[in-house]
């Protein structure tokens, strides 16, 4: 972890991991210059990853009701800068529009205000998200758990979808930046899904595989960020 205080808590509640393996020249050409696209065993993979927040607050501020806890939904890829590995984000969708503004404005990240609703009984998730644009972007899907709980092995491809502690992204200037995290390993289990529309890839010029995706379900992670430094 850095040496540094984390600025910012959040907690991520009911996720799906849906990812699909694409080809590295797809992907590459779509991240920012000074990242490495990060494969496993020469496949890249796309992940797109409904979830619901809470506990999002700046450290020593409370969480506040209708304002510390959204849905979000990320379209995402895996890069490295040298020898460490983490997350590039194409789209980040939430249902606050403040959260979208501050995002936004504090780290230039891609983040869009979109029409949420996710509900859970019976061991599913029902998860609708409309992006009214632009880039227009829709997702729907109901999805939960079907096998036991586990904690991905170091070196699995579960360890290296998942286990990523920081995001890059850059300023307005092109200047790539790092934001570091720090959680508890994850705890996964097999999922299933029933995925209806769903073009938020399609939204950042990527085309999905016709095959079905992998699929894992995360109930809880807690998680700790800290401000952005130098990649």
């Amino acid at each position: 972890m850095p040496d540094r205080p984390w600025v910012m808590t959040q907690t991520w509640n009911d996720l799906l991991f849906a990812h699909w393996p694409l080809p590295s020249l797809l992907l590459s050409s779509k991240i920012p210059a000074g990242l490495q696209l990060d494969v496993f065993e020469d496949q890249a993979w796309l992940g797109i990853v409904p979830f619901h927040m809470t506990n999002v607050a700046p450290r020593g501020v409370p969480a506040l009701p209708r304002v510390s806890e959204f849905p979000e939904l990320n379209v995402r890829t895996y890069v490295r800068v040298r020898d460490r590995p983490g997350v590039y984000f194409f789209s980040l969708d939430a249902a606050n529009a403040l959260a979208v503004r501050t995002a936004r404005t504090l780290l230039n990240l891609p983040y869009y205000a979109a029409s949420m609703r996710v509900s859970s009984g019976g061991g599913r998730v029902a998860y609708r998200s409309v992006r009214p644009g632009p880039p227009a972007a829709e997702f729907e899907a109901t999805y939960g758990p079907t096998g036991p709980a586990f904690e991905p092995r170091r070196g699995s491809l579960e360890y290296f979808l998942t286990e990523r502690y920081c995001l890059y992204a850059t300023h307005r200037s092109g200047r790539l930046y790092r934001l570091d995290i720090h959680h508890p390993p994850w705890t996964l289990q097999a999922a299933d899904a029933e995925i209806g529309p769903n073009t938020v890839a399609e939204a950042s010029g990527i085309t999905l595989p016709g095959t079905p995706p992998l699929l894992h379900f995360a109930k809880r992670q807690d998680m700790v960020a800290w401000a952005p430094t130098g990649a």
